[in-house]
């Protein structure tokens, strides 16, 4: 354990451990990132990078062990966590179509039961944002065309030694949230509420692919890459392209990762990408000290978590998008007064639990109906809380860009259970974690009872067969609206966008498999 780790755990074991401390309640301070692998908060993949605020957060909080996203890309996940709903209920299909603007957060709810609040850096759930090509994308899935939609992923590598602020956007926010505790914060006679979104460790966009370019490209500086252990970077093994389900090959050539790899290319993409986690993780640490120079850590709850986590050319892929742990495994942890220390917990859980426990933190009686549950009675040292029992399983959906087929993962015991679009059109998928922790064996036709009684609880929790139909239907109407607002522009501007096979090539067959799509059989 380093000497800055051993610090701050001092300090902190110095501070008071009641939950409200003086009967005040505790203020809230959460860090979002954005596409961080939740398996680096633990062992074994904590050891392959330098992560020291991680690492504090794990001696002196709880760390949840299977912590999900409930969709694994930016806008609908973020939609579950301030919303506290699955994201068919908010029918937050893709980047573009999430939660209302008007939409009651728990955020919200803090401010209107007197905390001071204060929400800063990538928020990202409400409808509207994120480029065209990302729309078309989403709304195009199911038409009958194999189209490169990302840029093929690369690495570069920036400055030198003393490099250490590349994500300067990030940087800039992280400042003013040190800066907001150290002369707001400090000074306010009411509890607080701070929310902290990164983009890091999020690949940045290839430049050299124009304006409509997406994020391949995997950024650091030595200064971060002297983090990374590189012999314990391991290199993922792929199916052959052959043995891949049809959806899992959708994803690998629209992400543009059929090609030929080198396992040197592999091993870098993965070495930078732990470096920009560590670039994250020392913003998180710039928050944490901020609480501790102020004296505001010992009566504050720090959480850090991500939307979704990265792939990082495991099953030949990158980005997210998947149901692959790479993809789905958040990282979560939950530090504060009165909570357990050093406690790692394999309890199922999703973001949709944050909505309810940050509430019940604040001591906030909740109002309607939520698809998360508290997870306070797992972390609270007391016994004056109901130990009410967590499900034990958790949802997460799919209806973006990358994958054409609606998609459902219901993690349940051993056992994850991946559902497409109507149960019945595309083959679905079993895996038993617990022996195939690399995902690489489809067991479905060797348990068919599991199958049967996993696809029984999954339509018991949402109709998903009725639920594809509406995002088909949905996708179908958006495109449609687009196409008829373009005119006569259509067929230029759509091939413009950031599609890397040539759509010039192969347009007349492209318009008509959309025109087949939209009208039918012509």
């Amino acid at each position: 354990m380093n000497k800055e780790l051993l610090t701050l755990i001092f300090l902190f074991q110095s501070y008071g451990q009641i939950f409200c401390q003086n009967g005040t309640r505790p203020n809230i301070v959460m860090v979002m990132s954005d596409a961080f692998d939740g398996r680096l908060t633990f062992d074994p993949g904590s050891k392959v990078v330098q992560l020291p605020y991680v690492n504090y957060l794990r001696e002196l909080g709880t760390t949840f062990l299977n912590a999900y996203t409930n969709s694994p890309i930016c806008c609908p996940s973020r939609a579950a966590m301030w919303s506290g709903q699955f994201v068919h209920l908010t029918q937050s299909w893709n980047n573009y179509k999430c939660l209302d603007a008007n939409a009651t957060t728990w955020m919200d709810l803090l401010e209107a039961n007197g905390y001071l609040t204060k929400s800063m850096g990538k928020l990202d759930y409400t409808s509207g944002s994120h480029s065209v090509s990302n729309r078309v994308e989403a709304w195009t899935r199911d038409v009958q065309f194999l189209l490169s939609q990302e840029g093929r992923p690369v690495t570069q590598l920036v400055g030198n030694m003393s490099t250490v602020r590349i994500m300067k956007k990030d940087w800039e926010n992280t400042d003013k949230a040190a800066q907001w505790i150290r002369q707001r914060a400090a000074s306010s006679q009411q509890p607080f509420a701070l929310y902290l979104g990164l983009n890091l460790p999020h690949p940045y966009k290839t430049e050299s692919l124009g304006p409509t370019a997406g994020g391949s490209t995997f950024l650091t500086s030595p200064y971060w890459l002297k983090k990374v252990s590189s012999e314990l970077i391991t290199i993922p093994k792929w199916l052959p392209i052959s043995a891949m389900h049809p959806v899992d090959y959708y994803s690998t050539f629209t992400k543009n990762c059929s090609g030929v790899f080198t396992e040197e290319e592999v091993k870098s993409i993965r070495g930078f990408y732990y470096a920009m986690c560590a670039e994250a993780d020392a913003m998180l640490g710039q928050v944490i000290a901020a609480l501790r120079e102020t004296d505001l850590l010992n009566n504050t709850v720090v959480i850090f978590t991500a939307d979704h986590g990265e792939l990082a050319m495991e099953h030949r892929q990158f980005y997210k998008m998947s149901m692959f742990e790479g993809s789905s495994l958040v990282p979560l942890q939950i530090m504060g007064p009165g909570l357990m220390s050093g406690l790692q917990v394999n309890q199922l859980v999703s973001l949709v639990d944050l909505y309810p426990t940050v509430l019940d933190i604040a001591g906030i009686s909740a109002v309607g109906t939520f698809s998360g549950h508290s997870l306070l009675p797992l972390l609270y040292k007391g016994s004056t809380f109901s130990k009410k029992q967590h499900p034990d399983w958790i949802l997460s959906e799919y209806h973006g860009c990358n994958v054409n087929a609606s998609t459902y993962m219901l993690r349940s015991g051993r056992w994850k259970y991946i559902a497409y679009a109507d149960g019945l059109s595309v083959p679905p998928q079993l895996f038993d974690v617990t022996r195939d922790k690399e995902e690489l064996h489809n067991v479905i036709l060797k348990f068919p009872d599991v199958r049967a009684h996993l696809d029984k609880l999954l339509r018991s929790i949402v109709d998903y067969p009725n639920v594809s139909t509406a995002v088909h239907l949905y996708n179908k109407k958006e495109f449609g609206a687009w196409r008829n607002s373009l005119g006569r522009n259509y067929s230029q501007v759509i091939a413009n966008l950031r599609w890397h096979v040539d759509w010039q090539k192969d347009a007349l067959a492209n318009e008509r498999a959309v025109d087949e799509w939209l009208y039918g059989s012509l």
